[in-house]
């Protein structure tokens, strides 16, 4: 069977120390993630950045000193977010590109979170598409709802590829958009082109085994992290990111699935080498 890729969304915008302690804030704690998470088994980590005081930025400047502390312990796939936090502008969530990660998120359609709306209208996912494409950097779909996958091959097919294949992450469970009901993930993938894609999936919250155990069961692969579960179990705290992480490897395992290196994972969705 193809290798597992797991992608580790270990920050966030949201979580907060609060509800999970081992969250990783400072650069240099978001390093030492990754490389533990890559040791566990995963091969890309989705990074957010926070300030001194845990809030959340896009601050340019502060995702290079995470990339930095990342970089001088592990070969992880990094992968920025240009979601960013809820209100921010597109100047800002854009900042991260400048550091040519090798790949980013897109989310391809506004979206209802929580209370608040997750704007992201048609002028802003061309800016966000062509900027990745002129930066060199891969685009990893976000899609939250059925009709963003209209919307990242409408891209596609009127702005040209941003690179050989087309990635997509699922992103179930979040309040006011889809649930992580298996059906909708067969739903969500029945949809895209399977010839000239690859695809994950991760459950917020309660939806997070789930959408593990479906995404398994379809030969998709596994997003997990702080960012969208900080539990374990029912009530129970995951001890670390990488603890979420041995757990989808040893299920992967079990099913006679091995985890993905992450030149392994590069290869799979044919990114360029690592230079190391």
């Amino acid at each position: 069977m193809e290798r597992l890729i797991i992608t580790v969304a270990g920050v966030g915008a949201e979580t907060t120390k609060e509800a999970q302690p081992a969250l990783p804030v400072t650069a240099r704690e978001i390093g030492e993630d990754a490389a533990r998470c890559r040791e566990a088994g995963a091969s890309i980590y989705h990074l957010h950045v926070r300030r001194e005081d845990g809030t959340p930025t896009q601050d340019e400047t502060v995702f290079r000193a995470a990339v930095e502390e990342i970089r001088s312990r592990t070969d992880i796939i990094i992968q920025t977010s240009t979601g960013g936090a809820m209100g921010m502008t597109a100047d800002e969530r854009l900042q991260p590109l400048a550091l040519r990660p090798e790949m980013a998120s897109l989310t391809t359609g506004t979206a209802n979170f929580g209370d608040e709306v997750f704007f992201n209208d048609t002028a802003l996912m061309k800016e966000f598409y062509t900027r990745m494409q002129a930066a060199g950097v891969r685009p990893e779909f976000e899609i939250f709802e059925a009709g963003q996958i209209d919307n990242a091959l409408r891209l596609e097919k009127e702005l040209g590829p941003a690179g050989p294949l087309l990635h997509w992450d699922f992103v179930l469970g979040v309040p006011g958009s889809m649930s992580g009901e298996p059906r909708n993930l067969v739903f969500l993938v029945d949809r895209i082109p399977h010839e000239a894609s690859t695809w994950t999936c991760t459950g917020i919250g309660r939806w997070h085994v789930p959408c593990m155990l479906t995404s398994l069961a379809l030969g998709g692969h596994v997003r997990l992290g702080f960012e969208d579960n900080v539990f374990f179990t029912k009530g129970v705290l995951a001890e670390s990111n990488a603890h979420l992480v041995t757990r989808v490897a040893d299920v992967a395992a079990q099913c006679g699935r091995q985890t993905a290196t992450p030149d392994e994972a590069r290869q799979l969705l044919r990114l360029p080498p690592y230079d190391r």
